[in-house]
C-alpha cells in the first residue's frame, strides 16, 4: 500500500498519573506507553498520522494528551475528555477548541450509568452547543448504550460524531442483532462515521482471525458505505487480543481487499480521518 495512512484511533499513557480508574494493576497493558515506544511500529506498518484518544475521565489527562502531540510528529490531533452533564461544558469546549491539537471529545458512556446518561437533559443541551459550534463527539457504546446514543444524535442535527470500535458487538459470540439493525440506523445520519477498530479485542482473544471480523466489517461498509469509515488500531488495547500493532491494520486490509478498490482503500485508511478531523 503506498498511500498514506491515518490511524484514527489509539492511545498512549502514563500510569503514575494516577487517574486510570479501569486499570487494574495485574493487567497486562498496565505499564506506560508513550511515543517512543509506538513510533517504530508505526515505520513499520507504514501509518504516518495518528488520532490520539482519552482514557481517563479528567481534564487533566487531556492536557497531558495534548502536550504529547505538540511534541510528538505523528499525532495529528487529540480527542480528549469533558464532562458533558456540567454547566460548564460550553465554556471548557471552547478552552479547548482554541487548542490547534484538540480534535473532538469522548465521554466513556460505556461506563457511564444508567444506559440512558447520554439522554439526561443537561448533556442533550451540551451535545446541542457542541453541534452548534462544530465541535466532534466521539461515541463510546457497548449494545446497552446504543439505542440510547442514537436517540441523542436523533435529538441533535447537525452533530459530528464518529461511532468507536463498531459500538463493540459480540464477535466473539457471532451474535448479529440486536447490533446490525441498530448500527444501520446510525448510518442514517450523513454526519455520523464509523471507525473500524477495538474489532480483535471484542473477538476471541485467543484465537481470532480476520474471518471473524469479516461479517462486522462488511454490514458497517453495506451501511456506512466507504465514504464514512475509518481504520483505529486501539493500540496498546489490542495488545490483549495477542494482537502486535501491525496485525490490525494487516487484518482490515484482508478483510476488505475483496470488497474495495484502491480508491476506496484509501478512502478508509486516510481520506475520511483526514476530512473528518479536520487534517490538512
Amino acid at each position: 500500500m503506498t498511500h498514506e495512512v491515518i490511524d484514527s484511533h489509539h492511545h498512549l499513557w502514563k500510569v503514575d498519573r494516577g487517574d486510570y480508574a479501569w486499570m487494574s494493576p495485574d493487567l497486562p497493558i498496565a505499564r506506560d506507553y508513550l511515543p517512543a515506544d509506538l513510533a517504530p511500529l508505526l515505520r513499520q506498518a507504514g501509518v504516518t498520522r495518528t488520532i490520539l484518544v482519552q482514557a481517563a475521565d479528567t481534564e487533566a489527562e487531556t492536557d497531558f494528551l495534548l502536550t504529547l502531540a505538540a511534541e510528538t510528529d505523528f499525532v495529528a490531533g487529540v480527542c480528549g475528555w469533558l464532562d458533558l452533564d456540567s454547566p460548564a461544558f460550553p465554556e471548557r469546549l471552547a478552552h479547548y477548541l482554541a487548542n490547534p491539537w484538540w480534535k473532538s471529545f469522548r465521554p466513556m458512556l460505556q461506563d457511564l450509568a444508567p444506559d440512558d446518561w447520554v439522554l439526561r437533559p443537561r448533556v442533550l443541551a451540551n451535545l446541542r452547543h457542541a453541534a452548534e459550534v462544530g465541535a466532534r463527539f466521539e461515541i463510546l457504546t457497548r449494545l446497552p448504550q446504543l439505542p440510547h446514543a442514537i436517540e441523542a444524535v436523533k435529538r441533535t442535527p447537525g452533530l459530528k460524531a464518529v461511532v468507536n470500535h463498531l459500538s463493540k458487538p459480540d464477535i466473539a459470540g457471532g451474535k448479529f442483532e440486536p447490533w446490525a439493525s441498530q448500527i444501520a440506523e446510525f448510518a442514517n445520519f450523513p454526519e455520523v462515521y464509523c471507525k473500524l477498530s477495538g474489532m480483535v479485542t471484542e473477538a476471541d482473544s485467543a484465537r481470532w482471525t480476520p474471518a471473524d471480523l469479516a461479517p462486522y466489517v462488511g454490514h458497517v461498509l453495506d451501511v456506512f458505505g466507504p465514504d464514512r469509515v475509518m481504520f483505529g488500531s486501539d493500540w496498546p488495547v489490542a495488545l490483549l487480543a495477542a494482537a502486535s500493532y501491525a496485525d490490525v491494520p494487516n487484518a482490515l486490509r484482508n478483510v476488505v481487499a475483496a470488497r474495495l478498490g484502491p480508491d476506496d482503500q484509501r478512502r478508509l485508511f486516510h481520506d475520511n480521518a483526514a476530512r473528518f478531523y479536520g487534517l490538512a
